[in-house]
């Protein structure tokens, strides 16, 4: 697999090149939305390449449903710490913390998640204080849900805590369900292949007594989103509309050391914060593309940091080795499975001398095929149909889902009967001028 890169490292964000093209279909925050997503659904803390195991016997930690328990835990009575006691005794509201950045136009204030005195996130999943982008799109989520509470406090004459969150929770978890129905799997994977399972069903997801996650996504399909990764990105805007404060970059080495304002997660910098402006189209030409989905990754995705020494350093090795670990059927024979036309020779011939053209590891071959047959702009028939099967799937299984409880419900919190991420963005007032 080719390592390329998409500029210098203080490239805010690289124009188009024949390397590494942009998606003119995606803006840059989908790839952290779906690594968002993904946290959602599992949580699994014993890494796979470091045992040798039955797929059907690997434990998920976390029930695999799209509701949030990422970020509710297990409740103001079971995750105490997740929730800001000085309202309703902690009982409503989401705890966050306001920090101390440059003044901005408009002078709107900037939060943090809740860290403890070693820096460490208050959250329900550690994961998503991965990197900066993650951390602070789980920090929306927070604000979301606590404008939420104070809309539903307004407008339903609920009076009791406990009533107030309980439809809050069920409110935010619809819309962000109604979200990944109807702006991420319809980008992703089409809005014709989503309406299609919809209406007619799933063919090859299917369990007996409750949803699973197959392997196949886990391990494969659903890490398209790591062909998306730029090796920078523009988090927000300096003050009053000036130069941007930081490049966020992935490579450690090119950053002085220590550096609070790097990507990852663990820090506290008045600098960290996002202006969700690069990442959403909010139809103010500030949005900056995201990459096609193709067989390139980024050159710093080569090099990972914070992997021990000795450690598989390169992610794309560390999914070829999952691909063995887990005996997981090749993209060939995936695609006869579920008869869709198999990529052809000539697509895969710079895999003959590794003699994996006419056995590629599902990953890859997922990638390839939405590069060749979909132009790189959204997965192709092997990797779309399972993708978008096992979200559906998930929320059809889960009885509380807006899927399975009021399939023709349409967003309340928007007059228009859609909704996505920047009409969340905005409830949460976390979208500050530019």
């Amino acid at each position: 697999m080719d390592a390329q890169d998409t500029g210098s490292p203080v490239d805010l964000l690289a124009p188009n090149t024949p390397s590494n093209p942009n998606n003119p279909d995606m803006t840059a925050g989908f790839t952290f939305l779906g690594q968002f997503l993904d946290h959602d659904m599992t949580f699994d803390p014993v890494s796979s390449l470091q045992r040798q195991t039955d797929p059907e016997k690997i434990t998920n930690f976390r029930i695999p449903a799209l509701e949030l328990d990422s970020l509710y835990g297990t409740g103001p009575g079971g995750s105490p710490h997740l929730y800001d006691q000085t309202v309703d005794g902690g009982l409503t509201s989401f705890l966050v913390e306001e920090i101390a950045a440059p003044a901005s136009k408009g002078g709107a204030p900037k939060f943090d998640l809740p860290r403890n005195g070693q820096l460490t996130a208050l959250v329900g999943d550690p994961r998503n204080d991965e990197n900066l982008m993650i951390s602070q799109l789980h920090l929306a989520m927070l604000r979301f849900h606590n404008a939420v509470v104070e809309h539903v406090r307004s407008t339903t004459g609920l009076t009791v805590a406990e009533e107030i969150f309980d439809e809050a929770q069920r409110l935010v978890r619809w819309h962000y369900q109604w979200i990944i129905v109807h702006e991420f799997l319809a980008n992703t994977v089409g809005k014709n292949l989503v309406e299609d399972i919809v209406k007619n069903g799933r063919k090859f997801y299917n369990w007996r007594n409750h949803p699973f996650i197959p392997v196949e996504f886990s391990a494969a399909c659903y890490r398209f989103g790591h062909s998306q990764v730029r090796p920078s990105y523009r988090a927000n805007f300096g003050p009053d509309g000036g130069d941007p404060f930081i490049a966020m970059i992935f490579d450690d080495s090119l950053l002085p050391s220590p550096d609070p304002d790097d990507l990852r997660g663990g820090r506290r910098a008045s600098r960290r914060f996002i202006d969700w402006q690069t990442f959403f189209d909010f139809g103010d030409n500030n949005h900056r593309p995201n990459k096609k989905i193709d067989t390139i990754l980024s050159s710093p995705l080569f090099d990972l940091i914070g992997i021990a020494a000795g450690d598989v350093q390169s992610l794309a090795q560390r999914n070829l080795l999952r691909q063995l670990a887990l005996a997981l059927p090749s993209g060939q024979r995936v695609a006869r499975a579920m008869e869709e036309d198999v990529l052809a020779a000539n697509d895969l011939a710079d895999l003959k001398p590794f003699h994996m053209d006419t056995r590629t590891p599902l990953w890859f071959y997922v990638l390839r095929e939405a590069d060749v047959q979909a132009d790189g702009k959204r997965l192709g028939p092997v990797g779309g149909r399972v993708v978008a099967e096992v979200f559906l799937g998930l929320l059809q299984g889960d009885h509380f889902s807006y899927l399975r409880q009021d399939p023709g419900w349409t967003p309340t919190l928007s007059t228009t009967g859609d909704f996505y991420m920047v009409d969340l963005l905005r409830i949460a007032g976390v979208v500050s001028p530019v």
